[in-house]
């Protein structure tokens, strides 16, 4: 039997939100400094997860930064690599509501 991993994240699942079009919408939303958001430069071996749990106390929002940062899907991404981490999660939500 295969087991989706995001089938118990009903943030991705219900809502549309960690989809492409949330993805772009956050991306855009950065690119054009609709939203807050700050710049982080990656230590080696930090992981998304870990940040966004230290950011939003939740592990599971980490497909946020990665949208804002337009980095794509890893949760893991090379030291030295900057990111961008929406500081506002209702920002995020205005816009993949």
């Amino acid at each position: 039997m295969r087991i989706n991993r995001y089938a118990r994240s009903s943030r991705i699942a219900n809502n549309g939100r960690g989809s492409s079009n949330a993805c772009a919408a956050i991306y855009y939303a950065v690119k054009n400094d609709l939203i807050a958001y700050e710049r982080r430069t990656l230590k080696q071996g930090e992981r998304l997860d870990i940040i966004a749990g230290q950011v939003y106390n939740n592990g599971s929002l980490w497909w946020v930064i990665a949208a804002a940062s337009g980095i794509g899907w890893g949760l893991q991404v090379p030291g030295g690599t900057v990111i961008t981490i929406p500081t506002n999660m209702s920002d995020i939500n205005l816009l993949v509501g």
